[in-house]
């Protein structure tokens, strides 16, 4: 079966709690970490742990590699045109942030937007912070 299968990579779904296994649902906070991202994680501190295009010496030109490659990978998994069309953030909250701050300068007076009561904290905020601004015409769904 797939599940049993992929859940042999997450070392921490086998910890027991009260006795039993380990059932995770707080996805939304913290990801689980499968064995394979552990070991990569590791083995990029234990051995590439600098800046990434921003030095000339071996380590950071090895990390950068890395680091092009890990975008060109992602390019082929989702067919982007172009591994420029890929861009990593440390989180959700990251990412939506930059999105929302990019998209705002198309904007213009009188725009409307549709939020739902389950928006993003994120999406909530920046959303209020032009409809304060009178940018927006802002309804709820």
């Amino acid at each position: 079966m797939l599940s049993i299968s992929i859940k042999k990579d997450f070392p921490i779904l086998k910890t027991k709690v009260h006795g039993k296994e380990l059932v995770y649902l707080d996805s939304g906070a913290t990801s689980q970490k499968p064995r394979q991202v552990i070991e990569n994680i590791t083995n990029y501190y234990s051995k590439l742990n600098s800046n990434v295009h921003r030095g000339i010496y071996k380590i950071s030109v090895d990390a950068s590699k890395e680091y092009e490659d890990a975008r060109e990978t992602v390019k082929k998994f989702i067919n982007a045109s172009s591994s420029k069309q890929i861009i990593f953030t440390k989180n959700c909250t990251e990412a939506i942030n930059l999105i929302a701050s990019s998209y705002t300068k198309f904007l213009k007076k009188g725009d409307e937007i549709l939020l739902t009561k389950i928006e993003h904290h994120r999406n909530l905020i920046k959303t209020l912070k032009l409809f304060l601004l009178h940018i927006l015409q802002m309804y709820w769904a």
